[in-house]
């Protein structure tokens, strides 16, 4: 095995400017590189303290064999008269070979069989050259090469909102961009007008919109010509590696997440090519890095959560493993302990390992709703699990630790102006409405990082953005930049804590709009409302909760209401999420509440008021009495 090359986390700073030692700031392009320095313990006080260990972290594993197909596996694949080299089928074992090919595997699992999904890493070029010469259109494609398959490579067609166009999803790693890596981004999707738009994600993550599939061939090459990529971001796959957007800059972190999330992802697509070992998972899998106390990640609600801590007995930094956090349309569940302690070394090579065993071992059944890795650590034990796991690694992993607090840790807001670990540096995060961007913004954004920083971006799981590394000297310039009139670093406390899905404007699941709404309801109870503390809102079409409503002090999902006996779109209301340490999910509270403004708008209001100390502003309470009179 190499090791990582951390080259691309060397300081790239302003001119003039020195830092620290052992400093430094990541830049994303996608390189072979050395050792993570960690921060490797923190005091008594909370406040990090560099002990200068080294930990070696690999990312290059050696292929795997395929195990030989097996008489049974044969037959049926002989039966059901498939092409074992086109399915995908090659890396798993014999057992879950015949799993996917029984009669009671779910529909996906059987359009795997029939071909798999990356086999699109190169047809969405081909496909691409054939509607630019004119010889098919997107609609004479097969269906589920065009709706499924092609989300292997990170196309997802939007038939219902948008047909012929696609949104493409991308891999950014601990959502680290460069300003070279945002202008890309912006440039692709500027000549789609009204269509062509980009998101941040609940995961970090950007996506892009409006793109025809003639185009998407030429766009995938583009991305990887500035260091990124869209394979295996849709469908069985993992999803975008999340860790902590202060990296590297935080007093109070254990280790810096960003080497450790671009380990994972290198691992997981061959550093951006695909890797055709790790495409066919019984469902998707989400994995997140917890390296504070604060938790950027959202773990508990990750497949697999990965909690840093110091080793109470020796003072090592390790982690903790969760396993098992999902929101679903039929289960909603938070972590539970994997009981498994891992060293820093350890965390790419555990990751392969559990994805290796949830491939394996994972449920193929009809109902994919219990496909999920739960399941399978609920079937298996936490013991067992840790058992299976270490059998794949080749070493029994160590169990878990015992880890307490004589303290109780808030959730920080990395929001505004604050001070990083190196002296005379500082990060500024900017609010950006809802996470949604258009192309011109990503230069806006380029010109920031570049002009202010250190050429750098990073995306946070909230929807906003943060510029690391800035001067004290550059504050007030950069401050008075045209783009924080609309991207504040100041924002309202309803603006700063505001979570949407895409919503049902480009979204055929989504029951409901949720962006613009969104937006709009907020600055209404902003003009109403001094509300003293920040409050987070989050928003979500469907109950698939991407915009992840059970994590939000207050929640709004999509749902079915009546107004006047006829059917309107509707929310069903969540109260009481908690984030950071010690986390809970909203509860439901009420269902079939209409969207229309003059009723949800009170309940809002009335929330805000009996839970969170907002009061009325002078002068509004006539108002609203005028306007209901």
């Amino acid at each position: 095995m190499q090791p990582l090359n951390l080259s691309a986390h060397t300081n790239v700073l302003p001119s003039g400017v020195s830092a620290r030692p052992n400093s430094r700031v990541a830049r994303s392009r996608r390189q072979p590189a050395a050792t993570v320095r960690a921060c490797a313990a923190v005091a008594d006080n909370g406040t990090a303290v560099e002990k200068g260990l080294e930990f070696q972290i690999n990312d290059v594993f050696p292929p795997a064999q395929p195990e030989p197909v097996s008489e049974a596996v044969q037959a049926m694949l002989d039966e059901q008269g498939l092409d074992y080299e086109a399915s995908g089928l090659k890396y798993l074992t014999n057992e879950a070979r015949e799993r996917a090919l029984a009669k009671k595997a779910n529909k996906i699992e059987k359009l795997k069989n029939k071909k798999g999904g990356h086999n699109m890493w190169g047809e969405v070029h081909e496909l691409g050259q054939l509607i630019r010469d004119g010889k098919t259109t997107w609609e004479d494609l097969e269906l589920d090469d065009i709706d499924l398959r092609l989300k292997w490579s990170g196309l997802f067609h939007r038939r219902k909102r948008t047909p012929g166009f696609f949104m493409m999803r991308l891999k950014v790693p601990n959502g680290e961009l460069t300003a070279e890596q945002a202008r890309f981004l912006g440039g692709a999707v500027r000549k789609y007008g009204e269509k062509g738009c980009l998101d941040i994600t609940t995961r970090a993550n950007i996506q892009l919109r409006g793109i025809p599939l003639e185009d998407a061939g030429d766009i995938i090459n583009g991305l990887q010509d500035v260091g990124l990529t869209s394979v295996q971001t849709g469908m069985d796959n993992v999803r975008n590696m999340t860790g902590s957007p202060i990296a590297g800059l935080d007093p109070h972190e254990f280790v810096d997440s960003r080497p450790l999330c671009k380990a994972i992802d290198n691992m997981i697509t061959n550093h951006g090519k695909g890797n055709p070992e790790l495409v066919n998972l019984p469902r998707k899998i989400n994995i997140g890095l917890a390296t504070t106390r604060d938790d950027f990640a959202h773990t508990h609600i990750n497949d697999v959560g990965l909690y840093a801590a110091k080793d109470p007995e020796t003072g090592k930094v390790g982690f903790n493993v969760e396993l098992g956090g999902y929101f679903s349309i039929k289960r909603n569940a938070t972590s539970i302990p994997g009981d498994t302690w891992l060293d820093v070394e350890e965390v790419a090579p555990y990751c392969k390992a559990i994805l290796e065993v949830f491939r394996d071992y994972g449920q193929r059944v009809s109902d994919r709703q219990k496909t999920r890795l739960m399941w399978l650590v609920e079937e298996m034990g936490a013991e067992k699990f840790r058992q299976t796991v270490s059998t794949y690694i080749g070493y029994d992993l160590k169990p878990g630790k015992h880890i307490t607090y004589d303290d109780q840790w808030k959730r920080r807001d990395v929001l505004g102006v604050h001070p990083q670990r190196q002296e005379g540096l500082f990060w500024v995060g900017a609010c950006i409405p809802v996470g949604r961007l258009q192309s011109d913004d990503m230069d806006d954004l380029a010109h920031i990082a570049e002009t202010y920083g250190d050429g750098t971006m990073r995306m946070t799981v909230e929807q906003d953005v943060i510029f690391p590394n800035v001067p004290e000297k550059n504050l007030e310039a950069m401050q008075q930049e045209p783009i924080f009139q609309r991207f504040k670093i100041n924002p309202g406390n309803l603006s700063r804590g505001l979570v949407s899905c895409t919503g049902a404007q480009f979204c055929g699941v989504a029951i409901i709009e949720t962006k613009n709404r969104a937006m709009a309801v907020v600055e209404k109870l902003e003009q109403q409302l001094d509300i003293p503390e920040a409050v987070r809102i989050h928003w979500t079409g469907c109950p698939n909760s991407c915009g992840q409503a059970q994590v939000g002090d207050i929640g709004l999902m999509g749902g079915p209401a009546k107004l006047d006996g006829k059917a309107v779109e509707g929310v069903r209301l969540f109260r009481g999420g908690i984030i950071g340490e010690n986390p809970t999910l909203a509860t439901e509270f009420e269902k079939g509440v209409p969207c229309e403004e003059s009723i949800l708008l009170p309940k809002l209001r009335e929330l805000l008021m009996e839970h969170h100390g907002a009061t009325l502003k002078a002068g509004v309470e006539q108002e609203l009495a005028t306007a209901a009179a």
